[in-house]
């Protein structure tokens, strides 16, 4: 059990460089800690969700950019940064563009710069609840596999260097707050009607009582690094 992600990205990089981008940003809560951690770190955070990207450009913090681009077409000259984040957003790329979307993060770190990738695993009582509107089996597994391939290309550009596996804890005070944050993202529909919000509340009650609902997220982390060329 891991109650904060965080403490496992500074345990395998205590050292992350100086220059980070991350595509699939989302709100960049941990880039946030970690540009707060070290002063001389810039960032470039890429967003193909427009309204997420509004709102991190409503406030952008020193040492922070946040332009809209996808992982498979990064709008970034080779060799410009040193560590990659990849935070539950592999899996969000397009199945036939992931390969060419870890192509594209090789292409812009420099040699012997890090790519971090966290992935929820498919599997626990947590997933059994989203899978019912949400079922990301396919893409999940596409995800690892596309890494897989990309440590195996003869001449590949990437090493391996560690990989952990871990459960995050994950409270809701009830149903509400579970379809609040859960089932409504701004960077897909998932087409919710009343009778699949009804299969979904029927899966998720049994985990809810008088403290709302508890669950533990399995997460796989792999962590890779840029060969020379």
């Amino acid at each position: 059990m891991l109650a904060d992600e965080f403490e496992l990205l500074q345990r395998l990089l205590p050292e992350p460089g100086r220059h980070v981008i991350e595509p699939g940003c989302g709100a960049a809560a941990m880039a946030r800690r970690l540009l707060r951690q070290h002063p001389q770190m810039r960032y470039l955070g890429l967003e193909v969700d427009r309204l997420q990207l509004a709102r991190n450009l409503q406030d952008v913090p020193a040492r922070m950019r946040f332009i809209e681009a996808a992982a498979q077409a990064i709008p970034e000259k080779a060799a410009q940064f040193d560590l990659a984040l990849m935070l539950k957003s592999l899996h969000h790329v397009p199945v036939a563009l992931m390969d060419q979307a870890l192509a594209e993060v090789a292409r812009v770190l420099c040699p012997g710069g890090h790519l971090y990738v966290s992935e929820p695993v498919y599997g626990g009582a947590f997933n059994e609840v989203v899978k019912v509107y949400n079922d990301e089996g396919v893409v999940r597994a596409a995800a690892q596999a596309a890494l897989d391939r990309a440590l195996a290309l003869p001449g590949s550009p990437w090493r391996q260097v560690a990989e952990e596996r871990f459960a995050t804890p994950v409270h809701f005070a009830d149903f509400a707050d579970f379809e609040r944050r859960m089932m409504h993202p701004s960077f897909a529909e998932h087409h919710i009607d009343d009778a699949l919000r009804a299969r979904t509340l029927a899966a998720f009650a049994p985990h809810c009582g008088p403290a709302g609902a508890r669950f533990e997220r399995p997460m796989h982390v792999r962590l890779l690094q840029r060969l020379p060329a």
